[in-house]
């Protein structure tokens, strides 16, 4: 059974790591940094046949339990798991539980007066930089490869592996002449666990659908999850469309109110230099790629008739002289 953030610090403490002020700290920093993650996770049914025996007669019955089921728990992240290969490889010293719980007793004693902190500190630090700079001179940076077999079509091997952007299936290796495919993996899924059946149905995307308004419908994951793309325009899915799966039917309706309700909040578009002038709910602002610049009032009210001139001109004033963050006001 998997952790609870309850069930973790009853085994901290029976480990003598931490202290009562540093438990809550601690696990919110490795949720943090996504080193692990709390969710539940549905279980599996199952039947079970139970054949009972009464007044020389069997009766048999089947009855269906749900299995696995898990609620509100800390999961390991591909991230945590990788992580965590590299430490035991390289500072197996420092992540054995008994080293932790060493170390607070040491400071317990410094805290009464039995022990210096320089002597302490000393003793760990020198032989830790030692193999923290043999590591960054000797050691090959962390992926948690996992081959999973070999693609059928072009022979090459399927990699499971950690990339930029996180947990990935790749066909084929960067020595091939050739690039690699590269998938995501889905939410759901992990590195250590994943098929080679469904990393093959990773590689499915993007799909084309067919034709929307004489023009193709596809389907992929980008950076910033899945999307359709459609007359060189792209819309996000719906939280409960699956690119894997969806229909054209499904799609189209979704193309167009989302291209209506961006048409109804643009008020000017430049094309060429890639910037647009949109209505927001505070009132009209200019977008140039992913950054958002905000208008004055004055601004505001001739939006629509700002030539790109004069939006040039406001992009770069706000760039050289960036609005200064409030400060929020603290409780008392």
């Amino acid at each position: 059974a998997r952790y609870t953030e309850a069930s973790l610090v009853k085994k901290l403490e029976e480990l003598g790591i931490g202290r009562p002020s540093t438990y809550a700290p601690t696990i919110s920093t490795i949720i943090k940094r996504n080193y692990v993650e709390k969710r539940d996770k549905e279980g599996v049914k199952r039947d079970i046949r139970i054949v009972k025996l009464k007044n020389d007669k069997i009766n048999k019955v089947t009855v269906q339990e749900n299995t696995g089921a898990e609620k509100s728990k800390l999961f390991p992240t591909d991230l945590g798991l990788v992580v965590t290969d590299f430490l035991k490889q390289h500072f197996d010293e420092v992540m054995d539980y008994s080293f932790t719980a060493n170390i607070e007793e040491e400071f317990d004693k410094i805290a009464e007066g039995k022990q210096q902190w320089s002597k302490m500190v000393g003793n760990f630090y020198t032989p830790f930089h030692k193999g923290v700079e043999h590591t960054l001179e000797n050691a090959d940076r962390a992926k948690g490869e996992r081959e999973l077999g070999i693609d059928a079509v072009s022979g090459k091997p399927i990699i499971a592996r950690m990339g930029r952007y996180g947990p990935m299936v790749q066909i084929g290796v960067q020595e091939d002449e050739e690039k690699p495919r590269f998938a995501k993996l889905k939410p759901a899924q992990s590195i250590e666990t994943i098929s080679l059946e469904q990393a093959l149905e990773l590689f499915k995307l993007p799909r084309n659908l067919g034709k929307f308004e004489d023009e193709d419908v596809q389907v992929s994951i980008g950076k910033f999850g899945p999307y359709a793309s459609h007359n060189k325009k792209f819309y996000s899915l719906d939280k409960e469309m699956d690119p894997y799966t969806v229909e054209l039917e499904k799609i189209s309706p979704m193309i167009a109110e989302k291209r209506t309700a961006k048409n109804e909040r643009t008020l000017k578009i430049f094309e060429k230099e890639k910037i647009q002038i949109l209505k927001g709910p505070y009132g009209p602002y200019i977008k140039q790629g992913l950054r958002n610049y905000k208008l004055n009032k004055e601004q505001q009210e001739k939006a629509a008739n700002l030539t790109i001139e004069e939006v040039k001109q406001i992009i770069e004033h706000l760039k050289a002289n960036p609005p200064k963050k409030s400060a929020r006001r603290k409780k008392k």
